[in-house]
């Protein structure tokens, strides 16, 4: 059945009326009666699935607002062909540095204070384009000093087990 015919219950050119010469008149009731019924049951089974899709939507949906001066990760999908960054492939980098939200633009748009060397992208994103950052102390590496032999070679001493098999 034609998706035309299965939501108004007849073809293109109309089963309801008769096309012929001289006047139309209408066919059967029950005609009528079994196409309103068949309607009525495609539009339900159309909304329970168009519940069922939504429910798995909206239990990925995440409902993110940011306020100003919170610190962001941003997402590199749309950049791919702007900007080249150091890997490629499965090893780039996902998202990139943390930067600051400096203000609110519409209901699900930030704009950020972006560095001169990203200059040619514009600075107003979309949530989905944007992950939390939370800061860590653990993130920040403390540089060790290294001594250097005549050789320029230097001994690594192991700081700490992390596992044992």
């Amino acid at each position: 059945m034609a998706p035309y015919e299965a939501l108004h219950g007849r073809p293109c050119r109309t089963s309801v009326y008769c096309n012929e010469v001289g006047k139309r008149q209408l066919i059967e009731l029950e005609l009528v009666q079994t196409t309103l019924e068949n309607v009525k049951v495609i539009r339900e089974n159309l909304k329970i699935a168009h519940d069922r899709q939504k429910s798995y939507a909206d239990k990925r949906r995440r409902e993110l607002e940011f306020e100003i001066g919170d610190r962001v990760f941003l997402k590199l999908s749309p950049w791919k062909g702007i900007l080249r960054f150091d890997n490629k492939g499965k090893l780039s980098p996902r998202y990139i540095e943390p930067y600051e939200i400096i203000a609110h633009v519409g209901p699900a748009a930030y704009k950020f204070a972006l560095p001169t060397e990203l200059s040619k992208i514009y600075d107003v994103f979309h949530v989905s384009m944007l992950w939390k950052y939370v800061p860590n102390p653990t993130h920040i590496l403390r540089e060790q000093p290294v001594q250097l032999k005549e050789n320029l070679s230097y001994e690594e001493e192991p700081v700490q087990i992390l596992d044992r098999k």
